[in-house]
């Protein structure tokens, strides 16, 4: 499912036009995407928590030549499902 068919699912199901349902999902994920960005962690029970977590710096390879690459520390988003979210994902 895209960001616009979610939209047009959301705006059926609340009465509202696919612009104000694309704007409300575009507010929610800008709110996630914000607090991760200052170190919070955010939880929707039911549904998962979201949170960051270090990636230490490491050694790769590049495959086309084979040569060492310094890989850099960075941080990347992670998300663990909720219980009730696994439950129904795996009932299907």
């Amino acid at each position: 499912m895209t960001k616009s068919e979610m939209a047009e699912e959301l705006a059926k199901k609340i009465g509202v036009k696919k612009q104000q349902a694309e704007d409300i999902i575009n507010i929610f994920t800008g709110c996630i995407i914000n607090a991760l960005a200052h170190g919070d962690k955010v939880e929707i029970r039911g549904f998962g928590s979201f949170r960051v977590r270090d990636r230490a710096e490491k050694i790769g390879r590049n495959p086309k030549t084979g040569a060492n690459v310094h890989v850099p520390a960075k941080k990347v988003p992670f998300f663990k499902s909720g219980k009730d979210f696994r439950s129904t994902v795996n009932s299907i």
